[in-house]
């Protein structure tokens, strides 16, 4: 996959690589959506937090430890080098549906 980078074009592929199928649902992962953003993951979940009215659970949930490990094993996270090694909490997952 490509890197974003900032100032770059954003394509449709590249955001449909950025989309997993996790509880039967597409979800964007957190730091995804914040590098599309191009704010910090921190950032993007604070923000989220104090607005938590505006994001129930079925649109935001935190992944399980074995929904992780599912990701990782299909190489969307690394444990080291990337946005998602050495994460103190787990990701959280975001969904445009119910």
């Amino acid at each position: 996959m490509d890197e974003l980078t900032i100032g770059s074009i954003v394509t449709i592929d590249k955001i449909q690589n950025l989309i997993y199928v996790v509880r039967g649902k597409q979800v964007m992962i957190d730091s995804d959506l914040a590098m599309l953003y191009n704010v910090e993951t921190k950032v993007l979940n604070q923000a989220v937090s104090r607005n938590i009215k505006r994001f129930p659970e079925r649109f935001r949930f935190q992944l399980t430890s074995l929904e992780l490990e599912n990701l990782r094993s299909q190489n969307v996270t690394s444990s080291s080098g990337s946005n998602y090694g050495g994460r103190r909490y787990r990701p959280y997952a975001f969904s445009d549906k119910a």
